[in-house]
């Protein structure tokens, strides 16, 4: 299983300690990594690669999202790749950032009436994925995206969050 260099900042009230959330990081991360390491053939730099990791609240996301994606709204998870990276191919020294706002998150998984950790691992799984390059802007890429998503959450035994549903 590949390592990473996490760096983990807790940016708002709600989320768990830093110590927390950098142990749930790692189990959702290292499964995933695992997961597209030994059934994808996905390859990592054998020094581990950074990844950041911010908890923030639906203010700050709001604020990123509209700096960077000139979306004045929250969103659950923004993924930031540090490189260009193709799906399959060697990532670099710094995989990226990955952002979560704590109350999108929250409403999000009592709509879908699914805990807070499981709808957070889902988010996760989908932010590292982005960061490795996958997208689900075309239909094919999201049948893709999201087929690897399932999968991985299957590994952490957790249903398939698309089921019955069309691709995004």
């Amino acid at each position: 299983m590949p390592d990473f260099d996490y760096q983990v900042s807790r940016e708002a009230d709600g989320w768990p300690g830093e110590e927390a959330l950098e142990a749930f990081v790692a189990r959702v991360i290292g499964a995933s990594s695992a997961y597209l390491e030994e059934a994808e053939g996905q390859p990592f730099p054998e020094d581990p690669p950074e990844l950041s990791l911010v908890f923030a609240d639906d203010a700050m996301i709001r604020e990123i999202n509209a700096e960077w994606r000139n979306k004045d709204s929250a969103t659950n998870v923004l993924s930031f790749p540090a490189f260009p990276v193709t799906p399959g191919a060697m990532p670099g020294p710094m995989l990226g950032d990955i952002v979560i706002a704590y109350e999108t998150v929250a409403r999000e998984a009592e709509t879908l009436e699914k805990s807070f950790d499981d709808h957070l691992t889902h988010l996760l799984v989908h932010g590292f994925l982005h960061l490795l390059g996958y997208d689900h802007i075309e239909n094919e890429e999201a049948e893709v995206m999201e087929g690897l998503e399932t999968r991985i959450l299957a590994t952490l035994d957790l249903s398939d969050p698309y089921q019955g549903s069309d691709p995004l």
